[in-house]
């Protein structure tokens, strides 16, 4: 208790309950966005482990195919049919916000439509196998940009769960107890002050009292004296 400065006024016992109860509605806020940030957090990380399965399937199928399609062509004619592409994509980004955090969302398109505008070499000197490769490869990009995309918002999650979890200790384990403490401080030496405050008061009661008392006394002596003196006169 000693080492608590506050001043011990009834003011500032004022100002700490209300600090208190913002503190502990500010608290249970806090909790309930961590509880919701934790559970869109497991949620993308689910979703986030099966679309990486399923990428990492892709990307094993499409290298099975290069494979083949390099054992199958000479090394010159595999790099001059993927030197120069014909299709162009643009990607663009916007946010979304989740419980105050702002998530990316990617999305893409072509500047070209068709089909075929995926293949930058005329069929007529490629394998099939490279065909297969390249088509894996164009089937795949959606699936690895919306992995990039769940990725980065699992990370600003963590993150955002991290800042909020230290947030509700702090508010937990030291702000709130330092408050409550040093209202019991407070309200212990209010209770002091007026006890001491009424001690004197009687105190001061009983010494009127006993003053009367004395000045009622002397006052029915000089009363008694008076009669006396009438009397022998």
């Amino acid at each position: 208790m000693a080492s608590i400065n506050v001043n011990p006024t009834r003011m500032e016992l004022t100002r700490l309950k209300n600090r208190l109860k913002t503190a502990k509605r500010g608290h249970k806020l806090l909790k309930d966005k961590r509880d919701e940030l934790m559970k869109q957090f497991l949620d993308v990380v689910r979703e986030n482990r099966a679309l990486r399965q399923k990428v990492e399937d892709a990307l094993m199928r499409a290298h099975g195919s290069f494979t083949v399609a390099s054992a199958v062509m000479s090394p010159e004619m595999l790099e001059q049919a993927l030197l120069y592409p014909k299709q162009a994509v643009e990607l663009t980004m916007s946010f979304q916000n989740i419980m105050s955090v702002d998530v990316p969302l990617y999305d893409f398109k072509t500047r070209r439509d068709g089909a075929a505008e995926v293949y930058p070499y005329g069929f007529a000197t490629t394998s099939g196998e490279l065909d297969d490769a390249v088509d894996a490869l164009q089937s795949v990009f959606v699936d690895m940009l919306k992995l990039a995309q769940i990725e980065k918002t699992s990370q600003l999650l963590a993150e955002e769960i991290e800042k909020t979890r230290r947030r509700v200790n702090a508010l937990e384990y030291m702000m709130i107890p330092q408050m409550e403490e040093s209202i019991r401080y407070i309200s212990m030496k209010l209770d002091e002050n007026e006890r001491a405050a009424t001690t004197r008061l009687m105190k001061v009661k009983d010494m009127l009292v006993e003053r009367a008392i004395e000045e009622k006394r002397m006052e029915d002596e000089r009363g008694m004296q008076d009669f006396r003196s009438r009397q022998e006169a």
